[in-house]
Order: structure tokens, then C-alpha cells, then sequence
């Protein structure tokens, strides 16, 4: 087996460690990397027996569960290909993302999933439930049950080229596109995750992320794994605010990654009904959305652990920059820190390198990057132009090497030639002190094209009006950037890894105060 395979690193690590806790569910079972090894190889030789075969796509829909985490492993074991897919999707979703995966094969748990259930029998796929009744039993397989030739599992190669994992992008601008993933981009990514993080089968974490999203299942989960770390899943299947410290405490967890979204939770229910204690964490990793520097300050202060922003997207298998730990240099807020084995560079529209400290389109190229989207010539034309992946987000390196980004291209805010950065904007918002969470966005414009609007939560017991926002804004920013008008509301729209997408979020208060059509933006 080549060892450039995730299949092949996790191999490796259960000769290594195999009685080193690799996951457990909160007051149910662990498992060591042993018995894990052991389970995948049966349920990937199941999987085998059921006619799944080497380039087959097999879609799973699971909580957050270690039958996931199980069949997940199986699937790619099997060199057949993993699409994790949200539980809580519609049957249409499920039609579309079933259909466009080509899907072989559904995967849920055993209580199953009534609309995926329903769209992949309106395609013609064959659903299996899986079941692992306890620590010392095997994967269950229903409703049938094969005869199993482990046999089979021996014979089978992990090839680096095998396309193990097929994520669709968030879709913020349009239909989300397919990206495949090989078993060498997810070692190269994995390899990458545990260097700057320096994890070793000393750490621990719990997982509060959705496994069917990039940043839990290869952050979270499979670079602990890679190490021969420890991960908990909380017994809900899902994070918890409630059960998060006393989880956290209980696997002696090391550090954590999460969205910004679940760090400010975190940091809320800190300031309500704090901890007796915290545990010592080495670090607070966060990713997939902007977290504004006064945040970052607030969670280092309450939780005495360097909180670590970095940089990542489904195409790069994740992980493309990150702040590094203390030891290996400084942590800058507002920056998403260092490119992580592999090259970066800010180009311009013509593709010419930018100088520091001058704006541009982030763009990389490494073994961790896919090759390009599934059947569309199109999209692969315009993301690898100048032989570079083009990420979409607007950038500038600055003069140590630290990444800083101003926003996506087609979130940046043209007010009558000027350019907003919203994630500035946000920033300013962020630091307000009766303002929970906070987000600024384009809407169209008769006079200057676009304008700024954005839409705040305030805190428990604040009385915040929309002219205590805007005059604040009016203190921290440029006449230019102040929102024209402020939302007071008690929740955003957001994705289902937690992501807010100013997109949606426009669309969404823009259609609460006119009964006018609403233009899509970037549709």
C-alpha cells in the first residue's frame, strides 16, 4: 500500500499505537487505533460483498457517529469514493447531490433518513443502514447481511490517485460545484495539519464540527487520527454548548477547532455560567469564516490558550494557511497566518505576482489542491488559469510572509468606484461592546450602484438601536463604509457548517422590507 494514502498513514499508525484511545462517544464506547484498523477492513470487505466496487461513489448521511467515522474510513478502504452528505437536507437536495455524485450507494445510520431515503429510491440506488451495537462487536450492515470474504480487503491497493472523498463547494455564487479529492491530496493535507499544529498521539480534541464538511472531518477528525491523536464525539451526535467543557474535561482534550460562529457560543456561555475550571489547552484553532480580532482577543483572555486563525476551502482539501503556534512565531489577529506546504501567490487579473502588502487574488498550487471540478470545463477553466488554483478571495501577503484577506471578489462592495471590505466593516462592528455578532453586506443601489448595509445581534439586556450602530460606525470608519441602513435582529442566516454567507444574508433582509423582487446576487 502506498504509504502517500490516507488508507495507508492510518495503517501505519494502528502498528505504531494500537492501544492508544483513537475515538470514543461520550459514555459509550472507545476505541483504540487497533480495533478501529480492525472494524474499517470488515466493513470495507462488507462493502466489497454488497458489489461495491474500486471508483464507485458511495453517499453517506450520518450524524455525527462513529458508524460514520467507520464507513466513512471503509468506503476509501475499498478504493471506492466517500460523499458525506447533511443529514438535515430536503429531498430535493438529496435528489440533486445523489444525482450528481453518481451515486452507487446510501449509507445512514440505523434510524435512517427518511428524504434521502425516499430520493435514492427514486434513483434507483440501493440503501444500506449501519450499526455497531458495541465496542466489542462488528459493523452491522442491514437490511442484509453478507457473506464476507475479508480475504478481499488483502488483495485490494490503496492507489495515491484514487479518488477517495467528493465534497460540492458552498455554492455562495452559484450551483455548488463537485470536487473530487484523491487519497494523496487528503495525506498531503493531513500531513500539512498535523506539522503546523505539531499533533502527536499525545493530543486530544472534541469534535463540534459536522463530519460532512471539510473542516471537522479533516481538521477535527482524520488528522487526529493521522497522528494517532484522540477524538470524542459529544453522545447527541451533534456540539453542545452545554455538555462542550465538561467533554472537553473528561478526554482531557489538548485544543479544538471550530467556526467562528461556535466560538462565539462558546465565549457567550463563558460570560453566563462560566466553568469551575477550564482544561489547559495548547491551542483554539479557527477557520472557514473571518473571526474579527476583538473575538480572538475575548477567547485567548477567557480560555488563557492562543487562538490560531487560519485559511482553508474545500479544493484544497482544506488547510492553506495558518498562524503558527507561539514557539514557532507570532500570532497576528487579523491575519490568516502562513501558507502550509504548499506555494501561495497574490495575482493580479493578468496573473503578475503583487508585491507585499498590495491587493490581489489569493491563488496555490500543491499536492493538497484537487485537479479540478467534476464535469465542468468551464469552472477549470477560469480556477486554473496561469497554472495557479484560483481561491476567489481578495488578499495581500504582507511583509513577513502573513496572509491578510479584505473578502471574497464578488462579496467586495463597489460603492460608486469605492471598495468595501465587508470583513472590515465587520471588524468595527464586532467591537462594539453590546453587539454579539455582526455582519455587513452589498445591496443594490440607484445612485451609487452598490451600498453597505449589515445586519447586528445584540448582546442579552442591550437596548442597541440603529443609531447607536451607525453612529459608532461613523467613529471607526470612513463616511464611505458606514452602512446605510442597520438590521436589529436575533439571528442570522446561516450555512450548515455554520458558515454566514453575506450573500444569503442580504437576500434574506432585503425580502423583509420590500415585497419587490429581490435580485440574486452572483445567481
Amino acid at each position: 500500500m502506498a504509504m502517500s494514502t490516507l488508507t495507508a498513514l492510518l495503517n501505519h499508525v494502528a502498528g505504531k499505537f494500537p492501544s492508544r484511545r483513537a475515538i470514543s462517544v461520550f459514555g459509550k464506547l472507545d476505541l483504540t487505533h487497533a480495533r478501529l484498523n480492525r472494524l474499517v477492513d470488515h466493513a470495507a470487505a462488507q462493502l466489497v460483498s454488497a458489489g461495491v466496487n474500486p471508483g464507485d461513489v458511495v453517499a453517506l448521511t450520518f450524524p455525527n457517529v462513529v458508524e460514520f467515522v467507520i464507513m466513512f474510513l471503509a468506503v476509501i478502504r475499498a478504493r471506492a469514493t466517500a460523499a458525506p452528505l447533511n443529514a438535515a437536507y430536503t429531498f430535493d437536495e438529496f435528489d440533486f447531490y445523489l444525482s450528481d455524485s453518481e451515486s452507487k450507494l446510501l449509507l445512514t445510520s440505523e434510524e435512517g433518513n427518511e428524504p434521502a431515503q425516499a430520493a435514492a429510491a427514486k434513483l434507483n440506488i440501493p440503501h444500506l443502514s449501519a450499526a455497531l451495537p458495541g465496542g466489542d462487536s462488528e459493523i452491522i450492515l442491514s437490511p442484509t447481511q453478507f457473506d464476507v470474504d475479508t480475504d478481499s480487503i488483502a488483495k485490494l491497493t490503496n492507489d495515491p490517485s484514487d479518488v477517495a472523498l467528493f465534497l460540492h463547494t458552498s455554492g455562495t455564487t452559484s450551483r455548488p460545484k463537485g470536487v473530487p479529492l484523491t487519497q494523496h491530496n487528503l495525506y498531503s493535507s493531513v500531513q500539512n495539519i498535523k506539522s503546523v499544529y505539531k499533533l502527536t498521539e499525545s493530543d486530544s480534541t472534541v469534535i463540534v464540527l459536522p463530519l460532512f464538511h471539510v473542516h471537522g472531518l479533516l481538521a477535527g477528525l482524520l488528522s487526529s487520527l493521522g497522528a494517532g491523536a484522540a477524538v470524542a464525539l459529544p453522545a447527541a451526535g451533534r456540539f453542545s454548548a452545554s455538555t462542550f467543557w465538561s467533554d472537553m474535561k473528561s478526554y482531557g482534550a489538548t485544543w479544538y477547532t471550530a467556526v467562528p460562529t461556535i466560538h462565539q457560543i462558546v465565549l457567550d456561555r463563558h460570560l453566563s455560567k462560566p466553568e469551575p475550571s477550564y482544561p489547559k489547552l495548547r491551542f483554539i484553532r479557527s477557520c472557514s469564516a473571518s473571526l474579527a480580532p476583538v473575538i480572538l482577543d475575548r477567547l485567548e483572555e477567557a480560555f488563557g490558550a492562543p487562538v490560531l486563525e487560519a485559511y482553508a476551502m474545500t479544493e484544497a482539501t482544506h488547510l492553506m494557511t495558518s498562524n503558527p503556534l507561539p514557539e514557532e512565531g507570532p500570532h497576528k489577529p487579523g491575519s490568516v497566518g502562513k501558507p502550509v506546504g504548499q506555494e501561495m501567490a497574490v495575482l493580479d487579473q493578468n496573473g503578475v505576482v503583487q508585491e507585499p502588502n498590495s491587493n490581489g487574488e489569493v491563488c496555490i498550487r500543491g499536492p493538497n489542491v484537487t485537479k479540478g471540478y467534476k464535469n465542468n470545463a468551464e469552472a477549470n477553466k477560469s480556477a486554473f488559469l496561469f497554472g495557479w488554483f484560483h481561491t476567489g478571495d481578495v488578499g495581500y501577503l504582507d511583509s513577513d510572509g502573513y496572509l491578510h484577506l479584505v473578502g471574497r471578489i464578488k462579496e467586495m462592495i463597489n460603492r460608486g468606484g469605492e471598495k468595501i471590505s465587508p470583513i472590515e466593516v465587520d471588524a468595527v462592528l464586532l467591537s462594539h461592546p453590546e453587539i454579539a455578532q455582526g455582519v455587513a453586506f452589498g445591496v443594490p443601489d440607484d445612485k451609487y450602484g452598490e451600498e453597505i448595509n449589515c445586519a447586528v445581534i445584540p448582546r442579552d439586556g442591550s437596548n442597541l438601536d440603529e443609531d447607536e450602530v451607525i453612529k459608532f460606525c461613523k467613529k471607526n470608519l470612513a463616511a464611505f463604509k458606514v452602512p446605510k441602513k442597520v438590521f436589529i435582529t436575533d439571528s442570522l442566516p446561516k450555512t450548515a457548517s455554520g458558515k454566514i454567507q453575506r450573500r444569503i444574508v442580504s437576500e434574506h433582509f432585503l425580502a423583509q422590507i420590500s415585497t419587490a423582487k429581490v435580485p440574486k446576487f452572483g445567481a
